[in-house]
């Protein structure tokens, strides 16, 4: 019974132990993942933006060709 004791609370400090890694890697796993998308979210944004620089000056040339008609 002695022995008993000491085995059982160490079995129940080993159990949370292992629930708290479980809790650590799952947050990492959510955090992953939250960066993926924030990086896709970027990318989308960079790419938006390219788009609009482009536009933009096609307009400019357009109105200098016009300008100079």
């Amino acid at each position: 019974m002695k022995r008993a004791l000491p085995l059982v609370l160490a079995l129940s400090l080993a159990a949370c132990g292992v629930e708290t890694a479980t809790t650590a890697a799952t947050a990492l796993e959510i955090k992953r993942r939250e960066m993926e998308q924030a990086k896709k979210t970027m990318e989308a944004a960079k790419m938006k933006i390219e788009q609009s620089t482009q536009q933009s000056l096609e307009r400019a040339a357009q109105t200098d060709e016009k300008a100079k008609d």
